[in-house]
């Protein structure tokens, strides 16, 4: 029996899923013969809403059709749908929290079950660009209020009593009047023949009244799991009769593959079958490299044949891309006018009249995602249907593109989402999924394939090489009246199509065009970057060199005005106000519309005035020790950090202390954001001492962690402390998975030329600091 009743009255699911597709989920084996209820409720109009998102925007119509189930048994088990992948950020548990928040459900009696990829039955899936929340927090309420609403309907039917009289406490539905309660499961077969609730007459709790939300006393479901290593990732992946795989790719980014011998490769112990891998020309969006597949009975002799394979290659146009010469053209191309991108006033006038200007010319190279998990992926191609398993941010994407590229339809296709050891962007890109489908349709059986650390270095699609020059102009009294940033970088559109020299209109609007300064005269410009490797977003994307070049410039101005830094900070910043931004010809604001989440300089003030406090903005510290402070607007929220760092006489780098306040609207759970800006903290500073991808002859020159290493534990921030700003009762929710990561690096570097005098403008740090 299907528990989705009246499904032609469900706004947007006239095509509702069968209900044999329903009845496939693991979460509902068994409810049917039981006398379950499943709900799959549509996110009804937010008119009720003081603010909207962009979230409509998004491809495959995540506001207007997402499906987002609610079951629940008999014995009163609530299970959710978490339709967002897991990589640490506690999304699988934030999003059926706030599904159980409004039900009123104990959450200790529900159970979350990951969706596979599916983005007709549950919307967007991508999980990135810190909007999962921003996102859902909204539709996730609905869904809650409207499945509460149809139990307390089914049990006022039961009772013959009005529904105004019977409300949702803790799992059961109480008659006031009279004490009679009744068990979600008890309610679950008449609660299925209630209509869904439209917006109208929906209730929503009042924050006042939430037991879960915002209270930070939930952890995450997976934890322990994790903690116990019983957690599964792509690589616990087993399949019986599965082969392993690992491929050698080509070494520059558009080379292919001249010849190759296989005979040493099929020698070793293990290894079955050594065959071409196809592989797309560059740029191709996330299509595999291509390159040459070694099959074997486990990895480590695929590995070992691999290692044994003779390989000529053409390495093709970037063939010569060398990072110290590229580096170089930047630094070129950033000293001479570029693509005027927001213009105010006449900077150049105001600079020439002006009467000192300041400079600072900031390098950022390249970066690798480096996530403790390497990309890895198992595939099953059987005839015109594929399955695949992996950890991968979107899922629905990963599920189109593998069907697109085998030619089969899509809904052939199921991409089951394991655990993600990491993310960071990179695995938004589903280039190793689409290998193992590609490997699996040519051998006839299921294939793992496992990138090596090293894979995951030399092939990654890297955050962007980047120069960033500033001019700032001041008049007598010191007061900055003109400023020029040029922003020169190969831009992300490079993956996707060929020729594309400019940053796209997503990557100026991180920290460039959106400058909140409030200054009479500014230009920002874009000179031309082209791109010779796969450039792809990283956390936080292009706000990583925007921020350490525009933080460390405000510094670098309180230093030649005999400044505070946080008083040139804040004075900067000016009035309490909406930046305007109609000079902009397309400003971009992270997908979201201007009115619900604009730039507020009241609110970036707010969490520089709340750190500067909080921290202990110029306390007394020991000699070798100083202070850096940077605020930076990113993924829609506000975050301001203090670093305090230690340098000794032999350069040696310690950073004792961390504050760092942050404004992201109305929040779930506290204790995520406060892992996530612990965990910015860390990530930050292993990018700003170590982070360097170079290249030499088109080759990336770094392999693993000993030339490309992360901060260890003894390296980490001794104490960081996080403050969150308290919303306000019509905030909307923004980021927090990435906000963190920008203003790290300047205030660091600030910090450091407290401590030593030293000016760092190019990272990584390395052995900068040494006497």
């Amino acid at each position: 029996m299907n528990f989705i009743q009246n499904p032609g009255k469900l706004r947007g699911f006239e095509k509702s899923i069968s209900i044999e597709k329903i009845t496939r989920r693991n979460i509902l084996k068994g409810l049917s013969a039981a006398g379950g209820f499943v709900l799959a409720a549509p996110v009804m109009s937010r008119q009720a809403f003081a603010y909207q998102t962009g979230a409509g925007a998004m491809p495959h119509g995540i506001v207007l059709d997402p499906r987002v189930f609610v079951a629940i048994a008999p014995d009163g088990i609530v299970t959710i749908v978490a339709h967002r992948s897991e990589m640490g950020t506690g999304v699988r548990t934030s999003l059926p929290l706030v599904v159980a928040e409004e039900m009123d459900a104990d959450w200790s009696k529900v159970r979350v079950q990951q969706a596979h990829g599916d983005e007709v039955r549950y919307g967007n899936q991508d999980t990135d660009g810190s909007r999962s929340t921003r996102h859902y927090l909204v539709p996730m309420r609905q869904i809650g209020a409207a499945a509460r609403t149809m139990l307390e309907q089914a049990a006022a039917r039961r009772w013959g009593v009005p529904a105004a009289e019977v409300k949702a406490v803790n799992h059961e539905i109480v008659h006031g009047a009279s004490g009679r309660k009744l068990g979600f499961g008890e309610l679950a077969s008449d609660a299925a023949r209630e209509s869904v609730p439209g917006m109208e007459g929906l209730k929503l709790k009042e924050a006042k009244d939430f037991r879960y939300l915002g209270k930070g006393q939930v952890g995450i479901v997976d934890l322990h799991d994790i903690t116990t290593g019983a957690a599964r990732y792509g690589a616990d992946v087993r399949l019986p009769g599965m082969k392993y795989a690992v491929i050698a790719r080509p070494p520059v980014t558009g080379g292919k593959l001249v010849s190759f011998d296989p005979d040493a490769a099929l020698k070793v112990p293990g290894v079955e079958k050594v065959m071409q891998a196809r592989g797309w020309p560059w740029p191709s969006k996330f299509q595999p490299l291509g390159g040459v597949a070694v099959i074997a009975r486990n990895t480590g002799a695929a590995i070992k044949g691999r290692d044994a394979l003779k390989l000529v290659w053409d390495d093709g146009a970037n063939g010569k891309y060398d990072s110290v010469a590229y580096r170089k053209e930047l630094e070129e191309v950033a000293r001479k006018p570029g693509l005027v991108v927001r213009k105010e006033g006449d900077a150049d006038s105001a600079l020439k009249n002006a009467d000192k200007v300041v400079v600072g010319e900031y390098y950022l190279p390249h970066l690798a995602h480096v996530s403790m998990e390497p990309p890895v992926a198992v595939a099953d191609v059987k005839g015109d249907k594929c399955e695949i398993w992996a950890p991968v941010q979107s899922p629905g994407g990963t599920r189109e593109d593998v069907a697109k590229t085998l030619g089969i339809p899509e809904g052939n296709v199921t991409v089951n989402v394991t655990l993600l050891g990491g993310g960071f962007g990179r695995k938004s890109k589903c280039d190793f999924a689409l290998e193992a489908a590609l490997l699996s349709k040519e051998i006839g059986a299921p294939v793992k394939v496992q990138w090596t650390r090293e894979d995951d270095v030399r092939h990654d699609f890297l955050h962007t090489v980047s120069v960033e020059r500033i001019e700032a102009g001041l008049d007598k009294s010191g007061k900055v009246i003109a400023w020029r940033h040029r922003s020169v970088a190969p831009s992300i559109a490079s993956t996707f199509a060929a020729g594309a020299v400019h940053q796209a209109p997503f990557e100026l609007g991180m920290g460039l065009i959106d400058m909140p300064f409030e200054i009479a005269n500014i230009s920002c410009e874009n000179p031309e970057a082209a791109a010779h490797a796969r450039i792809g977003w990283f956390r936080s994307v292009s706000n990583v060199p925007r921020a350490f070049a525009v933080q460390s410039m405000v510094a670098e101005i309180a230093q030649a005005t005999g400044r505070d830094p946080k008083d040139m900070l804040l004075e900067l910043i000016g009035s309490p106000r909406i930046v305007n931004l109609s000079s902009v010809k397309d400003p971009w604001n992270y997908g979201e519309p201007y009115d619900s989440y604009p730039i507020d300089t009241a609110r970036l003030r707010k969490v520089v005035e709340l750190v500067a406090e909080k921290g202990e903005w110029g306390r007394a510290v020991p000699k070798g020790h100083g202070l850096g402070i940077a605020v930076h607007r990113s993924f829609v929220s506000y975050v301001a950090t203090i670093v305090e760092v230690a340098v000794d006489d032999k350069g040696k780098l310690t950073v004792p202390r961390v504050d760092t306040a942050i404004d992201c609207g109305t929040y779930v759970n506290p204790e995520r954001i406060q892992s996530q800006i612990e965990g910015a903290a860390i990530m930050g500073l292993s990018l700003a001492k170590y982070g360097e991808i170079s290249f030499k002859d088109g080759k990336v020159q770094q392999k693993n962690f000993d030339d490309f290493p992360v901060v260890r534990i003894d390296e980490s921030p001794q104490v960081t402390n996080v403050y969150i700003v308290p919303p306000g009762p019509d905030t909307p929710p923004s980021g927090v998975g990435e906000p963190g990561v920008p203003p790290f690096a300047p205030a660091l570097i600030n910090a450091i030329f407290a401590a030593t005098g030293k000016r760092i403008r190019s990272l990584p740090i390395g052995k900068q600091l040494e006497a």
